[in-house]
């Protein structure tokens, strides 16, 4: 058991079920980073948390999670070609701690995907970029293609 002291949720609103924001393209900054171990035990991965910053999303948070140190080395690879962009999205090139990365504007490329395991659909980042002059609408891609036919 815990201890709950004096809650009374007639004092506190409830807490919102989150959708999946639409693909496109957000101005987000990094608030929080943190290198964990991975499930196996041989690995560790950088977890980035994003905030949007503007939009009728603001202040929603998205995840990714770069395999900086894996066993397979295509991982790898794609954890430090994600890892560039993202430095050279904030203008950091060298940095030495991931907090340095933090609170610095950068367009994130938000793509929704199925859960293999549940069938949810999630979000799942899949770029980054200079920051542009957005307006916090998911910019679509310019397409005659409806988006249920899109891959």
């Amino acid at each position: 058991m815990a201890d709950l002291g004096n809650f009374n949720a007639n004092n506190v609103d409830p807490a919102a079920d989150f959708e999946p924001i639409p693909a496109g393209k957000y101005l987000a900054v990094i608030v929080d980073s943190d290198m964990k171990s991975t499930k196996s035990g041989d690995g560790r991965y950088l977890e980035l948390q994003f905030q949007l910053v503007e939009g009728p999303y603001k202040n929603r948070l998205l995840w990714s999670r770069l395999n900086l140190e894996n066993p397979n080395p295509l991982a790898v690879q794609i954890a430090r070609g994600q890892l560039s962009a993202i430095c050279r999205a904030v203008g950091i090139m060298q940095p030495r701690d991931s907090v340095e990365l933090h609170n610095l504007p950068l367009l994130v490329s938000v793509k929704c995907k199925r859960r293999e395991d549940t069938g949810d659909i999630v979000n799942e980042i899949r770029g980054y970029s200079k920051k542009d002059a957005v307006s916090g609408v998911p910019q679509q891609e310019a397409t005659d293609t409806p988006p249920w036919a899109r891959r």
